[in-house]
This record gives structure tokens, C-alpha cells and sequence, in this order.
């Protein structure tokens, strides 16, 4: 089988546009409205979105994590605190976040600051977790590493026989709200000339431009 050409993969970006009159006044109602889109239009973890953080030697990395919240607040999400991303944003808690909503030719993208959750928050929406999740969550320690999946699925069978009814939120279970500086919604558009459209936080208020594509 040949290798496939990517140079040749070319998309045209001809459903939509994105003008200055079709912004709300704030970003999270604004934000609101296109995920109520891509959900009807994806389904399928619409509120899926790259978390990107950095480390103490500079280097970025990042991951796909579940939206589990939006408000005036900003955007949340619930992880492990011991993982990558938690130890990452603890020593840094600036952090960029990206929907890639392909199927509208869509992406918003984020660029604030982490806060962790108050743990009332946090032990609230554990619970409203299937209980399988809540014990793979006992039995996995995010990132750090394991002999193999036998370790896993021993760990699980563990946690299972402990909690065969409720489970306790574990220590290092936790959530973030990331408070937006910068919200981008990108539209694509015909020879790449895409709609860019930001939001800037200017003290209790925001401004709006138009970036090149």
C-alpha cells in the first residue's frame, strides 16, 4: 500500500462565514451558542477540547479533556490533580484550551488561567459519575507509570470489591475553571481567507478583533 500524500489533502471551507455582527456581547454567550451547534450537528463528544499546558523546563504539552461546564466563570474540567496536566498547571496555571469542531469548519480557541475547583464542586460532580468511572478512578494513578494492563485490571478488581456502592472521591481527584483572556472563534471560509474573531478581556469588559487568517 502506497503512503499516503498528505501534501495533496485539500479541503474547501465553504459552509458558513463569521462576521462581526454575528458576535454576542460577552464570549461565553457567544461560545454557548456555537457548542448548542456543534452538539446538534457532532453529538458525539462535541465538548471534547485540547488542553494545553507547560512544564517547568518550557515544554508544552497536550491532551483531549471533556467540557464539563461553562459560565461567566470560564470553563471546567475534572482530572486527575497527580496527573501531568495537574502538576503542570500547578506550577503554572496559564493554559490554552481548543474545540475543533471540523464538521461546521469551527474552532474556538482559549488562552486564560486554571483556578482548582472548590472540593464541594468537585465531590459533587464525581458523584453524578457512572460507577465505573468512579472506580477507575480509584484504581488509576493518571501518568505515572504501570507494569503493564494486567496492573490496571487488578487495580480495578480491587477498587471494585472495596465499593460496591458508593465510592469516595479520591484525594487527588479534582477540577479546574480556566478564566478566559482570549477567546478566538474561527470560521473557515474559501482560499484559506478564514474568519478570525477575538474576544480580548479589557478589565470587566471586552474588546473584539479581526485577525488575519
Amino acid at each position: 500500500m502506497a503512503p499516503l500524500d498528505l501534501s495533496a489533502l485539500r479541503e474547501e471551507y465553504a459552509r458558513d462565514g463569521l462576521d462581526e455582527s454575528d458576535l454576542a456581547d460577552d464570549p461565553m454567550t457567544m461560545f454557548d451558542r456555537w457548542m448548542g451547534e456543534a452538539h446538534a450537528a457532532i453529538r458525539h463528544d462535541a465538548n471534547a477540547m485540547v488542553v494545553s499546558t507547560v512544564g517547568a523546563d518550557g515544554a508544552p504539552s497536550s491532551r483531549m479533556v471533556l467540557l464539563k461546564g461553562v459560565s461567566e466563570a470560564g470553563f471546567v474540567f475534572f482530572t486527575n490533580t497527580g496527573s501531568r496536566k495537574g502538576a503542570e498547571l500547578a506550577g503554572n496555571p496559564r493554559c490554552a484550551l481548543l474545540f475543533p469542531w471540523h464538521v461546521l469548519e469551527r474552532q474556538v480557541r482559549v488562552d486564560g488561567v486554571a483556578a482548582p475547583l472548590p472540593r464541594a464542586d468537585v465531590e459533587a460532580y464525581f458523584s453524578s459519575r457512572p460507577h465505573g468511572s468512579q472506580l477507575g478512578a480509584v484504581a488509576s494513578h493518571q501518568s505515572q507509570v504501570v507494569a503493564g494492563r494486567a496492573e490496571l485490571d487488578a487495580a480495578y478488581a480491587d477498587a471494585e470489591a472495596r465499593y460496591p456502592d458508593a465510592v469516595p472521591t479520591p484525594e487527588e481527584w479534582g477540577g479546574y475553571v480556566v478564566r478566559p483572556e482570549v477567546v478566538e472563534f474561527w470560521q473557515g471560509r474559501t482560499s484559506r481567507l478564514h474568519d478570525r474573531l477575538v474576544y480580548r478581556r479589557a478589565g470587566d469588559a471586552w474588546v473584539t478583533e479581526r485577525l488575519a487568517p
